[in-house]
């Protein structure tokens, strides 16, 4: 055997070595998250999906909804077992990388495009929640490799493989359209790319995958094109706006910069390669990401986005290696480092969401993860009431997270929800009407007592009177409410009890406050002033007491005349506008400097005590 040979040997025994034990490691490390991470909202929504299944769905195609239901299944209603699908197809993405590379380019070139593919932050993460991009990137890559092999030369297995691609791909989201629209596009732009795609047997696979949009398709003409005309117009704006252009910056700090930077050199250095695999990848993953940085100036940027272009990184990573062993040693070193640091910092944050007392921390800050938080102590709350309550008690949430993420604790998947403006901007009103669990008046749930679950903290602050007196129109006068705050009040729900019968007379709502001084963050003496304003509709308050760190620490003046309150909030009722102020002194001579969470507790004159968020002050 010759030296080049061995050395040849080596280099892909070391590379094999090295792809094996990252790939064994982050599986467990995802495994261990998974468990412990609680369900995103979206997570709760797909598993209700797949607890009433189809064949598609308001938001989706039925893939994501049928592997939820594969997971509980088979592990119950835990949270890794719902993932466990989405882990599985996660944790084959870097081998099908390897093997696609490996035939490109060698061997030991294949394992570290695979060992690429776990360090790549959004690849790396993929299967930690329950989400379609599992799929699909699985469904990219078959599409590109039964690509790449038809430039060669068009076999039945090739065709074959694209074909499940494409079905795989349509079944798990729209935007694999996208996928599509640019894989077409590259295959044009190569003279065997076009032959290819007049072979009989490629129209035979193509056919077959566009077949497995017929679902989806059926399911929106059956339903006056709801999920297409969210999906495509709904959501989005499509009207120009500068936000589109912090895409580079984003996406950079996401995949890495220097890895980003290999990445873009990859599709320079490729473009014209006279390999024709080589440049339908360049130019498979260059037109996606292209495609959707044009597309963050007209989209919704209210959404999460940010994974959007993963595909088009995926189709690059056979390209990067050859790429990285022509840079100096330090460099790609430098690279794998910023690369493994950025996977770590995700899985991190994940790890982080999953801690109850880290969580809390960020309560007042703008990262707060709520769509992660309050859901246990939510559940617990609900079952400690219902159990005061009679058996023929029917549980409403007002909107469809909360109904989703207790049905999942409650394993519950027929819980009511009233109309909301979540379920419509999230494209599942349409769904739950469908399942015939959207309630739009008191009267739709009969003679039986009702106990309602609001998301008091899922309505701007602005509109939540508004809200308010919405519920009042559909469910009567408000009860008094059992408060559950979670992480400071950062997310905070309330629990009504509603009668057998609706209610009558003027509407009477949770209290509503504010904190005008010290304001959120400040720094404050042993002795500072707090001021500011709450009322309670229909009913009024009698007293607000002053709490920090959950103790109360001084009485408030209440009464105190705020007429820009009632200016402000035109719809209150609340007879003591607009003497709705307080003010008080507080003294804290035996508490430790340093940060500390400042409340309210509100005693309203039907009886009610509502303790309000907290925010943030240092004392010093």
């Amino acid at each position: 055997m010759s030296v080049a040979r061995q050395e040849d040997l080596r280099d892909e025994v070391r590379a094999m070595r090295w792809f094996t034990g990252v790939w064994v490691l982050l599986t467990l490390i995802k495994l261990l998250v998974a468990a412990r991470l609680p369900l995103f909202v979206d997570e709760a929504f797909y598993w209700q999906e797949g607890q009433h299944l189809a064949w598609a769905y308001s938001d989706l195609p039925g893939m994501t909804a049928w592997l939820t239901r594969l997971g509980v299944e088979l592990g119950g209603n835990h949270p890794l077992a719902l993932r466990a699908p989405f882990l599985a197809i996660a944790a084959c993405l870097p081998w099908l990388v390897a093997r696609i590379t490996a035939r490109e380019f060698g061997a030991a070139q294949g394992w570290m495009a695979g060992l690429f593919t776990m360090l790549l932050p959004l690849a790396g993460t993929l299967g930690v929640l329950a989400v379609p991009d599992a799929a699909m990137t699985f469904a990219t890559l078959l599409c590109m490799d039964a690509g790449s092999r038809l430039l060669r030369g068009v076999t039945a297995t090739a065709a074959l493989e694209l074909g499940a691609g494409l079905a795989i791909g349509a079944l798990s989201h729209y935007r694999f359209i996208a996928v599509i629209g640019v894989g077409l596009m590259a295959l044009l732009l190569i003279p065997q790319g076009r032959a290819a795609l007049r072979d009989a047997r490629v129209l035979v696979s193509i056919a077959f995958g566009a077949a497995a949009w017929t679902p989806l398709l059926a399911w929106n003409l059956g339903n006056a094109e709801a999920g297409l005309r969210f999906q495509l117009l709904d959501r989005h704006p499509w009207a120009f706006h500068a936000d589109g252009i912090w895409f580079v910056l984003i996406q950079a700090l996401l995949v890495t910069p220097l890895l980003f930077a290999a990445l873009a050199s990859a599709v320079w250095v490729h473009r014209r390669d006279h390999n024709l695999v080589h440049r339908y990848f360049a130019w498979l993953g260059a037109l996606v990401v292209v495609g959707f940085f044009v597309l963050g100036f007209f989209a919704d940027t209210e959404r999460v986005s940010f994974h959007w272009p993963l595909p088009g990184y995926v189709a690059l990573l056979p390209l990067l290696p050859g790429l990285l062993l022509a840079w100096p040693r330090w460099l790609r070193s430098a690279t794998v480092a910023m690369a493994a640091a950025g996977l770590i910092g995700m899985l991190g944050y994940y790890a982080a969401v999953s801690v109850p007392s880290l969580r809390a921390q960020t309560a007042a800050d703008k990262w707060y993860p709520k769509n992660f938080a309050g859901w246990d102590s939510l559940a617990t709350s609900v079952r400690k009431l219902q159990s005061t309550m009679p058996a023929d008690t029917r549980l409403v949430a007002d909107n469809f997270k909360d109904g989703a993420e207790l049905g999942f604790a409650l394993d519950d998947p027929q819980i009511a929800v009233l109309p909301h403006p979540l379920n419509r901007k999230h494209g599942r009103a349409p769904q739950l009407k469908l399942w015939g669990l959207r309630v739009d008046d008191r009267s739709e749930l009969g003679a039986r007592p009702v106990l309602l679950v609001v998301g008091a903290s899922e309505v701007e602050y602005k509109n939540l009177l508004e809200q308010y007196h919405a519920l009042c129109e559909r469910v009567g006068p408000l009860p008094r409410p059992r408060v559950v705050n979670v992480d400071h009040g950062s997310q905070r729900f309330l629990l009504f009890a509603l009668g057998r019968k609706r209610a009558s007379g003027p509407c009477t709502a949770p209290a509503m406050a504010w904190v005008d001084q010290p304001a959120a963050g400040t720094k404050v003496g042993r002795s500072f002033d707090v001021s500011g304003w709450a009322f309670k509709d229909g009913v009024g308050l009698r007293q607000v007491i002053v709490m920090l760190d959950g103790l109360p620490v001084a009485k408030a003046q209440y009464g105190l005349a705020n007429p820009g309150v009632a200016i402000f909030w035109k719809q209150s009722t609340d007879p003591q506008q607009p003497n709705v102020g307080f003010q008080a002194q507080v003294n804290v001579r035996s508490v430790p400097a340093g940060r500390h969470w400042l409340g309210l507790r509100l005693f309203g004159r039907d009886g009610s005590v509502e303790d309000w968020s907290e925010e943030p002050i240092t004392i010093r």
